[in-house]
């Protein structure tokens, strides 16, 4: 099977190409190589797997690319909130634009391939109580959800009106190795690890479902393989945690002391809650977690703390920032 993953430079795309050779895929990766990719991700992998620098929304690029390929993973992104905040249009550019082109280039060239496109559940806005399935209506707050929402409406329309095998999924916070600093967890060990205060915004209450990111890259795959034309799969863990329940539970791993806490001011538009409904691609493809917050955790903590050489040149003092929707990107 040759598979194109789009954006396999990228924390999530990384680690799917890692999982997919695995199975003795050929892959071949494309990546604008933005400041979320990072060649180090990838640097030990040779064998059946090949790299192209280039950007989803090139037509031409992407026409050739699908042309001989099985299957199409879009990971490709832009998927910083705090950054959609102070500067919009990038967001605009790839993950709506991009995916547009991406769907183009399939219709012409090899409408029979597989596509799965792979989205978040921000787009459903948040929720107090419950949990959303896929057949809720969008609800977008900032920018980068409302970007990554209209990736997802093309998407099904192109199944539905030009019947290409595409499928949308949407996933909850995902971590785990190789994630960009800029992020909360790897931030906090980060900062954690410089003797720095960990910023955690507004009162830390905000809830998010933690999942593993291999385990975000296996029930991809079996979208990407047995998944149905036109349909969303949401996947979730069922392990809500607060910010907070995050920071301290890192500290503790650490053996920190929490008064490294330091509550900042929140983002405009921060989501309260999201939760998903992940019993759809659970019982219809036989997916499951594999790995609890505990554990997934500490392997999380233990990789950062080892591979101080992946993320040094990365942590510098703006991407490390307390409150980054104030700098101008």
């Amino acid at each position: 099977m040759k598979i194109l993953v789009t954006g396999g430079l990228g924390f999530i795309g990384s680690n799917f190409v890692r999982y997919i050779l695995n199975s003795n895929a050929e892959v071949v990766n494309v990546d604008a190589m933005k400041y979320g990719s990072n060649p180090n991700n990838l640097k030990d992998v040779d064998e059946r797997y090949s790299f192209v620098k280039g950007d989803i929304s090139d037509y031409e690029l992407m026409s050739r690319l699908v042309k001989d390929v099985d299957a199409v993973v879009n990971f490709a992104a832009e998927s910083h909130v705090d950054r959609s905040i102070s500067s919009p249009y990038p967001f605009l550019q790839s993950n709506v634009i991009g995916v547009f082109v991406l769907l183009e280039a399939l219709r012409k060239n090899n409408p029979d391939a597989r596509f799965v496109h792979v989205s978040t559940d921000e787009v459903y806005g948040d929720i107090l109580d419950g949990s959303f399935s896929e057949k809720d209506t969008l609800m977008p707050s900032s920018p980068y959800s409302a970007s990554k929402a209209a990736g997802d409406m093309f998407v099904l329309a192109y199944a539905r009106t030009y019947s290409l095998h595409a499928m949308v999924t949407r996933c909850t916070n995902n971590y785990g190795m190789y994630q960009f600093p800029e992020k909360l967890i790897p931030k906090t060990i980060i900062r954690t690890a410089m003797g720095m205060k960990i910023p955690v915004y507004g009162t830390g209450m905000n809830v998010r479902d933690w999942i593993y990111v291999m385990d975000h890259c296996k029930a991809v795959d079996l979208v990407m393989r047995k998944g149905e034309k036109g349909k969303i799969y949401n996947i979730s863990s069922g392990e809500e945690k607060t910010n907070l329940e995050v920071v301290r539970e890192i500290l503790r791993i650490m053996g920190k002391d929490e008064d490294l806490i330091e509550f900042v001011e929140d983002r405009p538009g921060h989501d309260i809650r999201y939760s998903l409904d992940s019993s759809k691609i659970r019982e219809e493809l036989g997916w499951k977690p594999e790995y609890n917050f505990k554990e997934g955790i500490r392997k999380t903590v233990e990789w950062y703390l080892e591979n101080e050489w992946w993320w040094k040149s990365l942590a510098d003092e703006r991407v490390l920032h307390p409150t980054p929707w104030k700098l101008k990107w």
